[in-house]
């Protein structure tokens, strides 16, 4: 599991005191990338290999202006093309859950305009960071 850390900026917030549910796709994009950096593919946008095909939050309870979220990143599914992204956002200090979503990750030729499959190395990474959700086969 992939975990990284943010802490809430004010302009994250709406006229309610919350975080605004636009925030958390930031937060899982930085996750996104930052996965996708430790797999060793670098952040040269002409190296770039990836799109967002989907991705989708569903909101748990509400996180603050200067509260510190964890969140965790881990594969959930690897198909031909595509990997499958599952994020937790938490409260570092308590724990409690704050939102989770989920993003396909579409391996792409930008030069082509079509998506490819995924290479050996890279699927062997992803592989490593593949989870199995409770009541999926």
């Amino acid at each position: 599991m992939h975990v990284n850390e943010v802490t809430v900026r004010f302009y994250e917030t709406d006229a309610l005191g919350h975080v605004n549910n636009t925030s958390y796709f930031i937060y899982f994009e930085e996750a996104r990338v930052q996965f996708i950096a430790s797999l060793g593919y670098g952040m040269n946008v002409k190296d770039w290999r990836f799109i967002l095909a989907s991705t989708k939050c569903e909101f748990k309870s509400q996180g603050y202006f200067d509260q510190v979220l964890k969140v965790e990143s881990y594969v959930s599914r690897i198909g031909t093309k595509s990997f499958q992204l599952e994020h937790r956002v938490s409260c570092a200090q308590t724990g409690t859950l704050i939102a989770e979503g989920t993003a396909v990750v579409v391996y792409f030729d930008f030069e082509n305009q079509v998506s490819s499959a995924i290479p050996d190395d890279m699927r062997t990474e992803l592989e490593q960071h593949l989870v199995a959700e409770e009541g999926r086969v």
